[in-house]
């Protein structure tokens, strides 16, 4: 059996944190890209994370960069299991006492949602959108996020599909509303066994999400 060939490293510590995915990443393209993606995320930018923003090339002139064109085939062509690496993330998370959830903190469901015109995106429909405070073509996300009054970290996140998706709308089994997608969400962390205390939460110091969804009372306990 060979031995894999190494990456170019992750700049400074985030190597030793990208290094925790490598068994879930199949071939050096992957690895590379994976560790090309965490840096720009995290490296401060003057504009929004694009693609070329990530990839840090210009927005017009560097679009065919060969960065840019490596990291749009590793998000979008490349055959890893994301949902492996999304729950590796989350077993780290659940591993440090820094991060561990606790019943001090509390599961925040939020619905967000940007603009987003035409209709060959995934997902895009005429829906309420947060980021605007109106109703607008745009694509929403439903999201969980565990939070306490020191740190908080994102969970999952599903993408809302408008009914007009489907052959029977909303009457098409696989239809699913943003309450039913966060009820779904936060019945992965009863699963996980994640500790939180009851939302939405009655402290005078709880931290509350400004969906534009009436969510039913959850208990987290």
């Amino acid at each position: 059996m060979t031995r894999r060939v190494r990456c170019p490293p992750a700049p400074g510590l985030l190597e030793a944190y990208a290094a925790r995915f490598d068994d879930l990443l199949s071939t050096w393209a992957q690895r590379r890209g994976f560790r090309a993606y965490l840096t720009g995320l995290l490296l401060p930018r003057d504009r929004n994370k694009t693609l070329t923003c990530l990839a840090g090339t210009e927005p017009v002139a560097g679009a065919q960069h060969r960065s840019v064109r490596r990291l749009q085939f590793f998000l979008s062509e490349s055959t890893r299991d994301h949902e492996q690496v999304d729950a590796r993330r989350v077993e780290m998370l659940l591993a440090d006492a820094a991060t561990a959830p606790h019943p001090g903190g509390v599961l925040v469901i939020d619905d967000s949602g940007d603009r987003k015109d035409g209709s060959a995106t995934a997902h895009v429909g005429k829906q309420y959108l947060g980021s605007v405070r109106k109703i607008d073509p745009g694509v929403v996300t439903v999201t969980t996020c565990w939070a306490d009054e020191r740190v908080s970290y994102p969970l999952h996140a599903v993408p809302h599909t408008p009914a007009y998706h489907f052959p029977h709308g909303k009457n098409d089994p696989a239809f699913r509303t943003k309450q039913q997608i966060g009820a779904a969400l936060a019945g992965r962390r009863r699963k996980r066994e994640w500790s939180c205390g009851r939302w939405p939460p009655t402290a005078p110091t709880a931290i509350r999400t400004a969906s534009a969804v009436n969510w039913p009372m959850l208990d987290c306990r």
